[in-house]
């Protein structure tokens, strides 16, 4: 590297740098969502289905990520021989590659981009990133033995109640052929697998970046082998092949290097200046902004039962975190929020 060479970032403050990325983590997650609807919904004449997109996603993430994880494993393995996972990609060990990638990376990739056939942006918005923290603390006292103080209850139950304003709204329409529930529930399943692997993660201790390329190097020798074996049989009704390149190459793009990688940089950058609290309270923007731009960018209506679905969420994040404990909310926030989450 050139000695004349400067780190854009050197003469930047903590501060300025904590900024920044909360501000690139918040537009990153806000604009997954209402690119996903806008992508995935047919009404709008996307080139690409879901699955579809899921591919571009992996194929995406995996040009930056194949290569830092076989770097990793390589240096990993100066030490510890056995080292890595999946053809020497993966930095985790097989098992936890495998539970890690299906809840992570392929269950909720399927899950949340199908959600969006069916419902609209505002919805996703709160059944999604509003509904993680009330999954993620219920599976922790399940799984991790957590326990969950008044203050934090009150915090889930507003989140409960904002939920059942937008799915069950839905759902009493389900009978008059409406198939918005569809995709509620689609996206209840999205934050419920997320919320899994979040906790997962939490109980093997595995470090963000690690479990981010090894849940993506899963879909990379998997999903992406199988589905374009599918497209050439013409077993599914993919367009990922045939359609325009410069559409694939957003979704790449977007779905790839900036939901999975980017955010996945940013929001450990912004956890290691604001701290889990402050930084969850942050996050707390998303659901809100989310729903404003789908009305903005995409024409979608706010019901009634939208907004009033979207203060409660939003309030029931920020009161639930505010009189929690960093030792509380820090393995949960840092890694049941690093995106894809949102994205």
């Amino acid at each position: 590297m050139p000695s004349s060479f400067k780190n854009p970032f050197a003469t930047l403050s903590p501060k300025a740098v904590g900024l920044i990325a909360a501000v690139v983590t918040v537009v990153i997650w806000t604009s997954f969502i209402v690119i996903a609807r806008a992508s995935a919904d047919p009404a709008r004449g996307g080139v690409l289905n879901p699955f579809d997109i899921v591919y571009a996603r992996i194929c995406g993430a995996s040009l930056i990520l194949a290569p830092w994880g076989w770097w990793l494993v390589r240096r990993d393995r100066r030490t510890q021989s056995w080292a890595g996972s999946l053809l020497g990609l993966s930095p985790l060990p097989l098992r936890q590659t495998l539970i890690a990638g299906l809840f992570g990376g392929l269950l909720y990739g399927m899950f949340a981009y199908s959600g969006f056939v069916f419902a609209p942006a505002g919805h996703a918005s709160v059944l999604m990133p509003g509904s993680l923290p009330l999954w993620t603390a219920l599976l922790a006292v399940v799984i991790l033995g957590d326990s969950i103080t008044p203050i934090r209850a009150l915090g889930l139950v507003l989140i409960v109640v904002g939920d059942l304003l937008v799915g069950g709204t839905s759902l009493l329409h389900a009978l008059d052929g409406g198939g918005v529930w569809r995709g509620d529930v689609l996206f209840i399943l999205a934050a419920m697998v997320w919320s899994t692997y979040s906790v997962l993660v939490r109980r093997f201790a595995l470090d963000a970046v690690r479990a981010t390329i090894a849940i993506t190097m899963l879909g990379l020798l998997t999903y992406v082998p199988v589905y374009t074996l599918l497209l050439l049989l013409q077993w599914v009704p993919g367009r990922v092949m045939t359609a325009p390149w410069r559409d694939v190459a957003f979704q790449m793009f977007f779905q790839g290097v900036g939901s999975v990688v980017i955010s996945g940089m940013t929001f450990t950058k912004m956890i290691q200046h604001f701290g889990p609290v402050r930084s969850t309270m942050i996050t707390a923007l998303v659901p809100g902004l989310s729903a404003i731009s789908a009305v903005i960018f995409l024409g979608e209506p706010l019901g009634w039962n939208v907004l009033a679905g979207l203060t409660l969420v939003t309030a029931g994040i920020v009161f639930g975190v505010r009189k929690a404990t960093t030792v509380a909310i820090k393995p949960i926030a840092v890694h049941a929020i690093n995106t894809g989450s949102g994205g």
